[in-house]
């Protein structure tokens, strides 16, 4: 059964190539603000041109170039701002940037927005809280998932083994026409459906975590 299509507006925002998005329900004024950095009035024209309202934010991690607009973002509007719990703990900065609005969830805690409840899925590997948002039949990934491949595993608080498990297990059970809407324009196409990212990005293709490992950590050029 295909799941209910939401709204999303795709936002492509500052140096790194970052997607910021509103996601709501279809027909309903009521937005969640994904990853809020770089441009907060290019997010607030993107709002009044579509004739929607904020009511909270969604943090995919902590890092600076998803929550570097979450201050400005929060003096326009007193909305909650939804992390994962291990996200909150793990991120001093996080916790400074949102303070008293911080909402801490737990794996497949409901995300509200308007009368819709979305769903946030649990998905550590770049971070400890790395989390997407589940939307109907939309997946907003941060930078645990590309079109292409998958978030790094090397900086403070990441894991390829926890990459190796979010990907092969908690997002292995997303249906295969859900789309893929990644944290960064990294891809060939900025949104896919999850079974052609299954089929094509190398990261879904390793049978065992000591394989993804060793792929993952390879060194850098």
């Amino acid at each position: 059964m295909s799941q209910e299509a939401p709204y999303v507006r795709q936002l492509k925002l500052g140096p790194m190539d970052n997607f910021v998005y509103l996601v709501g329900a279809q027909g309903s004024p009521e937005v969640v603000v994904v990853d809020p950095a770089w441009d907060v009035p290019a997010i607030e024209r993107a709002v009044a041109e579509e004739g929607k309202r904020v009511v909270g934010a969604f943090v995919s991690h902590c890092h600076k170039d998803h929550t570097n607009g979450l201050p400005e973002l929060l003096s326009r509007h007193d909305i909650p701002v939804y992390a994962q719990r291990e996200e909150v703990d793990f991120s001093e900065d996080l916790r400074a940037l949102a303070g008293e609005a911080l909402r801490a969830l737990g794996p497949g805690d409901a995300v509200p927005v308007g009368a819709r409840n979305f769903k946030a899925l649990h998905t550590p590997g770049h971070t400890p809280g790395s989390h997407c948002l589940l939307a109907g039949d939309a997946l907003v990934s941060g930078d645990t998932l590309f079109i292409n491949g998958c978030g790094r595993c090397d900086l403070k608080g990441g894991s390829p083994e926890e990459m190796y498990r979010s990907l092969s297990q908690v997002l292995l059970r997303v249906p295969d026409e859900t789309r893929l809407w990644p944290g960064h324009d990294y891809g060939q196409v900025p949104v896919a459906e999850m079974g052609e990212v299954r089929r094509t990005n190398p990261y879904f293709s390793f049978p065992d975590v000591a394989s993804f490992v060793a792929f993952r950590m390879r060194p850098r050029r």
